[in-house]
């Protein structure tokens, strides 16, 4: 189902290489807002960039791919040294398209990384890549619509577990 998630991690230092290579997967494209550090935050965590270092020793590709404007995501990317793509309407997979042409890698070698169903998972789903789903790094949302989707999550989360998923840690 286009989204019952694929995988579920505790987040996105969960992620790691020896998974990515087992399955393929060369490139990451990473959403922002509770994925890499807590809703409209600038700050990433120590264990993120540790874990974005490890992603990089690794040869893995990375990019950014969010529904914010590009306000939000340029510092954010640009601090940490990553290609980005804003306002990507998610769950259209339109950024996900221009992500791909930039990291230059077939769609079986690419996977979404992002916390939200019904944008990341859904944008993963119609765009035929993997989906490495997160739970989100804080409970805070301030976007409305994110709020009232967050409500309608937990029936595909519980159907992922249903189907003998595991929370990967």
């Amino acid at each position: 189902m286009i989204l019952t998630p694929e995988y579920i991690f505790r987040n996105v230092e969960a992620i790691r290489p020896e998974f990515l290579t087992r399955h393929g997967i060369k490139a990451l494209v990473l959403d922002v807002d509770n994925t890499l550090t807590g809703d409209g935050s600038q700050v990433l965590d120590d264990s993120v960039k540790a874990w974005l270092q490890e992603m990089r020793a690794a040869g893995i590709s990375l990019t950014i791919v969010s529904n914010n404007t590009a306000k939000r995501v340029r510092p954010f990317a640009e601090r940490i040294g990553l290609d980005w793509v804003s306002m990507a309407c998610k769950p259209l997979p339109l950024g996900l398209m221009a992500a791909r042409r930039r990291l230059g890698v077939t769609k079986p070698q690419m996977a979404m990384v992002g916390d939200q169903i019904y944008a990341d998972r859904m944008a993963a789903g119609l765009y035929g890549i993997p989906c490495l789903f997160l739970l989100p790094r804080t409970p805070h949302d301030k976007a409305g619509s994110v709020k009232f989707k967050r409500k309608f999550e937990p029936h595909w989360i519980n159907r992922y577990f249903r189907k003998g998923g595991k929370l990967y840690e």
